[in-house]
C-alpha cells in the first residue's frame, strides 16, 4: 500500500466513489510538543466512534458545532490532531474548528497545493497510514507538528458540492476500518449541513447589514431633500443677458457632461451654487442629488463627519451611525462651497477621495467606494492660499481641472434691471403685495450702485422694499444705495468707446424696463391703470421716451 492513497468511501449500501487530496500552506504555525491526551488505540470499534461523535455534537450548532466534532473525531480515532475546514476557493481553505490535542488552537487558512487535503477537497476520501511527512514534503506545517497518518473525508451537500472538509491527523500510525470512515463521511455530511445553515445565516445578516445601510442612506436623502426644499436658494434659473454670463453658461453646457472636477470662482453672492446646479442639471448624473456642503459654516472636528460620515460610537456623541455627505451623492455630485475653508488634515482625505474614489467613515476600518463628481467653489484666492502653504498645491491642481469665473453684478449692469424685476415679481409673490413696477430713478439708482455683495446683496434689497414699498411702484430710499465713493480723476480722460458703450448699456436697461412695464399694462399709457402712472411718469413723457428708445406696439 502506498503511504497516501485514495480509499474508497463506505455507506450502508456500498462503495461511494474513490479519488484523489487540495494545498495547505497553514498561516501562523506553531510547533506542539507533547500530547496530554490519552490515547485510545487504534482498536475502537466503529460503534464506539459512532457513539462519540453522536453524543459529543448532538445538542451542538454552528461554532460549537464544528469545535465538538473536530475534538470527538480526535479522540474517537485515538488521534492528535482534527480540524473542520470551509472550502473557500478550488484553491483555498480555513478552518471552522481546530483541536490539537489538548485545546483548541488558532484558526487558520491555507492553500491547498502540495498537502494531503488536496484530493479530499475535490471530493473523494483519502487516508494515510504512516509516512504522511515523507509523502507531502512541501508541507511545512505537518512537519512541525510531526504528523505520522492522516485522514480526511469532504463535506458534501445533497447537490453533490464539496463546501468544506473533516481531516484527523496523529503523530504515529494509525488505521482506521472502512466501518471507521463511514461513520466520519456520516458526520462529514451533517457538518456540511450544519455549514450550509452557517452560510445561509451569514448571507442574511450580510443582506441585513446592506438593507440597513440603503435604509439609512434614503433617510439621509430624504431629510437632505427636504432641507433642499425649505431652503432659500432653490431658484431654478439664471437672470440675464450680460455677454459676460451668456460666455460662462456657454461654458458650462460644454463642461456639463464630463465628469472632470470644475472650481467656481467668483466673489460672495454671484452666484456660485446656482453654476452648481446648472452643470448638474445638465449632466448625466441629474437623475441623482446634488449635495452641497459649505465647508466654511462647519466647525472644524466635524467637517471630516459631515463629509464622510461615523459609526456609533466614534467619539462622543456618536449615538448612531451617520451617512457621510459622499456617500449619500454616490452616483451624483457634490459641490464643496467655500473649499478653501477646509482644515489640512481633511484636505488629505479629500485628495485621496479625488484620487481613489474611495474613503473610510470615522471610526470605520471598512472602505467605502462613492463615485461622485466634485464641484468646488470658493470666493478667495486659493492659487495665493496654495502660495502661503494654507492650502495643499496637490488638492488645488485636482479641483481646479476646469476654472470657471462668476462675474460680479458691477461687471453685467445690463443685467440690474432684469434681475430686479425678476426678484421684486417674486418677493410680491411671497409677501402678497400688489407689486407691478419699479420707478426709473429707483433703477437709475440700481445701476449706479457697485454692489459688493452682488445678485445677493441686490435680492435681499429688492425683498426689503417690495415689504416697506407704500403702494404697487417699488421706490428704495436714495440713502439706502449710495453709488461707490469717487476715485481720483485719471490723467487720460477715458476712451470714447467706453462711454458710448456705458449709455447704450443704459438704455437698453431703461428700454427693457419700460416694455416690461407697458406689456403689464396691456399698452395703455394714460389712466389709473396705465403704464406713465405705474412708471410716475406723465403721458407725454413716456411716449417721448418710447419714441426715444423705438419702442412700439
Amino acid at each position: 500500500m502506498p503511504p497516501h492513497y485514495t480509499l474508497p468511501a463506505f455507506s450502508a449500501g456500498g462503495l461511494l466513489d474513490g479519488g484523489l487530496p487540495l494545498h495547505c500552506e497553514k498561516t501562523g504555525l506553531r510547533t506542539i510538543s507533547g500530547c496530554a491526551m490519552q490515547e485510545q488505540g487504534s482498536n475502537v470499534s466503529s460503534t464506539d466512534i459512532l457513539r462519540v461523535l453522536v453524543e459529543g455534537t448532538a445538542a451542538a450548532t454552528g461554532d460549537d458545532f464544528f469545535r465538538s466534532l473536530a475534538r470527538h473525531a480526535a479522540q474517537a480515532l485515538g488521534a492528535r490532531y482534527a480540524f473542520a475546514a470551509e472550502t473557500l476557493s478550488e484553491l483555498e481553505s480555513r478552518s471552522l474548528a481546530y483541536w490539537e490535542g489538548t485545546s483548541f488552537g488558532d484558526g487558520f487558512s491555507y492553500r491547498f497545493l502540495g498537502t494531503p487535503c488536496l484530493r479530499v477537497s475535490q471530493g473523494h476520501v483519502c487516508y494515510t497510514k504512516s509516512g504522511l511527512r515523507t509523502a507531502f514534503p512541501e508541507d511545512l506545517w505537518l512537519q512541525q507538528i510531526g504528523a505520522d497518518s492522516y485522514v480526511g473525508v469532504p463535506m458534501r451537500n445533497a447537490a453533490g458540492k464539496v463546501l468544506g472538509h473533516v481531516a484527523v491527523l496523529h503523530t504515529a500510525p494509525m488505521e482506521p476500518s472502512p466501518d471507521d470512515i463511514n461513520v466520519l463521511q456520516v458526520f462529514a455530511a451533517r457538518a456540511c449541513a450544519e455549514l450550509e445553515r452557517v452560510q445561509a445565516e451569514r448571507a442574511l445578516h450580510t443582506a441585513m447589514q446592506e438593507l440597513q445601510r440603503l435604509r439609512d442612506r434614503l433617510q439621509a436623502e430624504n431629510v437632505y431633500l427636504q432641507e433642499e426644499i425649505r431652503g432659500e436658494h432653490n431658484v431654478d434659473q439664471i437672470v440675464g443677458s450680460d455677454p459676460g454670463l451668456s460666455e460662462l453658461l456657454d461654458k458650462v453646457t460644454r463642461v456639463a457632461a464630463s465628469d472632470a472636477a470644475v472650481l467656481i470662482h467668483g466673489e460672495t453672492g454671484t452666484g456660485k451654487e446656482l453654476i452648481a446646479r446648472a452643470l448638474h442639471n445638465r449632466s448625466p448624473r441629474r437623475d441623482r442629488p446634488l449635495v452641497k456642503v459649505n465647508c466654511g459654516a462647519i466647525s472644524a472636528g466635524l467637517v471630516e463627519s459631515e463629509l464622510f460620515g461615523h459609526v456609533k460610537g466614534a467619539f462622543t456623541g456618536a449615538l448612531a451611525r451617520r451617512v457621510g455627505r459622499f456617500e449619500l451623492a454616490d452616483r451624483g455630485t457634490i459641490f464643496l462651497d467655500e473649499v478653501g475653508e477646509l482644515p489640512a488634515d481633511t484636505q488629505v482625505k479629500l485628495l485621496r477621495v479625488l484620487q481613489e474614489r474611495e474613503f473610510e467613515p470615522v471610526g470605520s476600518n471598512q472602505t467605502v467606494r462613492a463615485d461622485v463628481r466634485v464641484l468646488a467653489a470658493s470666493n478667495r484666492d486659493l492659487e495665493g492660499a496654495v502660495r502661503e502653504g494654507r492650502f495643499r498645491a496637490d488638492l488645488f491642481y485636482r479641483l481646479n481641472v476646469i476654472p470657471l469665473r462668476v462675474p460680479p453684478l458691477r461687471e453685467r449692469r445690463s443685467d440690474i434691471a432684469q434681475l430686479a424685476m425678476y426678484f421684486a415679481e417674486r418677493s410680491a409673490r411671497k409677501s402678497g403685495r400688489p407689486m407691478q413696477a419699479i420707478a426709473s430713478e429707483t433703477l437709475c439708482r440700481l445701476a449706479d450702485y457697485d454692489w459688493p455683495g452682488n445678485v445677493r446683496e441686490l435680492q435681499n434689497v429688492i425683498e426689503r422694499a417690495v415689504v416697506l414699498s407704500p403702494g404697487p411702484v417699488l421706490e428704495i430710499d436714495p440713502l439706502l444705495l449710495k453709488p461707490a465713493p469717487a476715485v481720483a480723476a485719471p490723467t487720460k480722460p477715458p476712451p470714447e468707446s467706453a462711454i458710448l458703450d456705458d449709455a447704450t448699456a443704459l438704455e437698453e436697461m431703461e428700454r427693457r424696463h419700460i416694455l416690461s412695464v407697458l406689456k403689464r399694462a396691456s399698452w395703455v399709457i394714460e389712466g389709473s391703470n396705465g403704464a406713465a402712472r405705474l412708471l410716475d411718469l406723465h403721458p407725454s413723457t413716456l411716449r417721448s421716451r418710447m419714441q426715444k428708445l423705438g419702442i412700439s406696439r
